[in-house]
C-alpha cells in the first residue's frame, strides 16, 4: 500500500510517485488531490494500480490520477495514460467494461421558479419514457445492417433516424462519432446484448436528474454556454450497457492470451493490453469505437424522450431543450498523436464546457476547460465524487427507504426502481463533489463555470 510519505509534494494540488519508487516504473506517477484528501486515497489500491500503469510498454510522460480517484478494474477509476502510437499499448481497463459511460447536459429556457408547480409530473413522465434498471430494453430492437449502422455513426445515425436535430452533433464531443468504429470487430453476443438497448438509463449510478443552475462562478463563460441563474436544466448520465461491458470481456480475453505473442509482462494481469499497432490492438480499439458510438447514440436516444416528456408536461411554454456538451469519461482516443486513455475521467480541452455530475442529490459541475491541461494531464479532468466505499457496503450502511425520505425532505423529487439501488448510491458512499472540483479548479486544468443542485432525480 502507497502512504503518504511516498508522495513527493508539486505544489497544493499536485504530488508525484518519482520513477525511482519501484525498480519497473517507465514514468513518474501523479495525483491531483488536496492534502486532506491523501488519507482516503492512499486508503485503497488504486496509488498502486497507478503505478503498475506506469509499467506499460509506450507510456508517456506519467500516468496521472485525479482527486475523485478509487480502486478499479486494473487501472485505478481516475486514471489517465497516454501511449506512443507507434511503441504503445491499448488496454480495455484503461476504458473500464462501460465503454463512453458519459453525461450530457440539456438546457432549457426557463427557470425553476416557472416549471416548480409541474416538477411531480415532469418526473414520473422522464421516468415513464426513459426505461431503466438491469437488462431493460427500450423502444428500438435493431439488428443486422440497422444495428451496425448505429455502431459505426453513432449519435448521427440516431439523427438520420428522426430522433434529434442537426444541431445537437455540433455540441457533442467528437460530434458522437469516432470515425475508427468498425461492427464486424463486435461480436454477435456483444450485439445481441445491446440491441434492445438504445435509449435506456440502466443502473448502477446512471440517471436522469432535473437540476437548477444555483451558483454562477464565471458569468462571462456562463452566457457564453447560455447558462443562467435559476435555470432549469437535465443532466443525463449513462453508457454503451450490456454491449460495451461484452466488448470488454471479449477483448480482455483475447489479450490475455496473446500476451506472451507480445512479449508483454504485467504486475497485474487485469492490466491485459495489446500493442496498439497489432492486430489484437486494432481489433479491440475499432470494438471500442464502437461501443462509445452507440453510448452517444443511447444519450441521443434518451434526450429523444426527456424532450418528449418535457413537451408532454410543459407544452410549447416549456421551449425546447437544447444540448450544452455531452462528453465522454471512460473512452481511448488519439489526440496530439498518442492514444489517450481516460477511466473516469472527462476530456477537458480548452474552452470545451467540462460536465463533473456529484453523487445523487449532491449537485453537479460544469467548468470550462483550460490550456495548462494540454500540458499537465493530456486534456483531462476528474469525472464525478469518486466513491469512498463500495456498492456491497453502500448498502449494508445506508436504507435505501430513508434515503428516499431524507432526499424528498429536503426537496428532491425521486423516481427509482430499486430501494437498494438508492443505498448503492447513497450520497454518503462517494467523495465531497465540491472538494475533489476545487482541486481541479486551483490546479488550473478546468475552471468553475456554475453550480447545479438537484430537484429531481429518475433512475433505475
Amino acid at each position: 500500500m502507497i502512504e503518504k510519505k511516498d508522495l513527493v509534494k508539486i505544489n497544493d494540488w499536485l504530488w508525484e510517485i518519482p520513477k525511482s519508487h519501484r525498480a519497473d516504473m517507465r514514468v513518474p506517477a501523479r495525483l491531483y488531490a488536496s492534502e486532506n484528501m491523501l488519507d482516503d486515497i492512499c486508503g485503497d489500491r488504486s496509488l498502486e494500480q497507478l503505478i503498475n500503469v506506469t509499467t506499460l510498454p509506450g507510456i508517456e510522460k506519467y500516468a496521472v490520477l485525479m482527486p475523485d480517484a478509487h480502486e478499479g478494474y486494473g487501472f485505478p477509476i481516475g486514471g489517465v495514460a497516454a501511449f506512443s502510437i507507434n511503441t504503445g499499448v491499448i488496454s480495455p481497463g484503461g476504458i473500464g467494461y462501460d465503454i463512453n459511460c458519459g453525461v450530457r447536459l440539456l438546457l432549457s429556457d426557463m427557470s425553476l421558479k416557472e416549471i416548480r408547480s409541474y416538477l411531480e409530473q415532469l418526473s414520473r413522465a422522464i421516468y415513464q419514457e426513459v426505461p431503466s434498471g438491469v437488462g431493460r430494453g427500450g423502444r428500438l430492437h435493431l439488428k443486422g445492417a440497422e444495428f451496425d449502422a448505429v455502431l459505426e455513426n453513432g449519435a448521427r445515425r440516431l439523427l438520420e433516424m428522426g430522433y434529434g436535430e442537426k444541431e445537437d452533433l455540433d455540441n457533442i464531443e467528437s460530434s458522437g462519432k469516432l470515425t475508427e468504429a468498425d461492427a464486424k470487430a463486435v461480436s454477435e453476443k456483444a450485439k445481441a446484448r445491446g440491441h434492445d438497448q438504445l435509449g435506456t438509463m440502466g443502473a448502477g449510478n446512471h440517471f436522469v436528474e432535473i437540476e437548477a443552475v444555483e451558483n454562477i462562478f464565471d458569468e462571462e463563460t456562463a452566457k457564453k454556454f447560455g447558462l443562467f441563474a435559476g435555470q432549469a436544466a437535465v443532466l443525463i448520465h449513462t453508457g454503451s450497457r450490456g454491449l460495451g461491458h461484452q466488448i470488454a470481456t471479449d477483448y480482455i480475453r483475447l489479450m490475455v492470451q496473446s500476451l506472451s505473442k507480445h512479449n508483454i509482462n504485467l504486475p497485474d494481469r487485469e492490466l491485459a493490453c495489446a500493442l496498439f499497432n497489432s492486430s489484437e490492438g486494432q481489433s479491440y480499439f475499432k470494438a471500442m469505437s464502437s461501443g462509445a458510438n452507440f453510448a452517444w447514440a443511447n444519450r441521443q436516444l434518451i434526450t429523444w424522450e426527456v424532450r418528449r416528456a418535457w413537451d408532454k408536461i410543459l407544452g410549447e411554454t416549456g421551449g425546447k431543450l437544447k444540448i450544452l456538451y455531452d462528453v465522454a469519461h471512460n473512452i481511448a482516443k488519439i489526440e496530439n498523436g498518442l492514444i489517450v486513455h481516460r477511466k473516469g475521467a472527462t476530456r477537458a480541452f480548452p474552452n470545451q464546457p467540462v460536465l463533473i455530475p456529484g453523487s445523487m442529490g449532491s449537485g453537479s459541475y460544469v467548468l470550462i476547460g483550460q490550456e495548462k491541461s494540454l500540458t499537465e494531464s493530456f486534456g483531462s479532468s476528474c469525472h464525478g465524487a469518486g466513491r469512498l466505499m463500495s456498492r456491497a457496503k453502500a448498502k449494508k450502511v445506508f436504507n435505501g427507504s430513508e434515503l428516499k425520505k431524507k432526499m424528498e425532505q429536503n426537496g428532491i423529487i425521486v423516481n427509482s426502481g430499486s430501494l437498494l439501488g438508492l443505498a448503492e448510491e447513497a450520497p454518503g458512499a462517494y467523495k465531497n463533489v465540491d472538494q475533489v472540483v476545487e482541486v481541479i479548479h486551483q490546479s488550473g486544468i478546468a475552471k468553475k463555470v456554475a453550480r447545479l443542485k438537484p430537484i429531481a432525480v429518475i433512475k433505475g
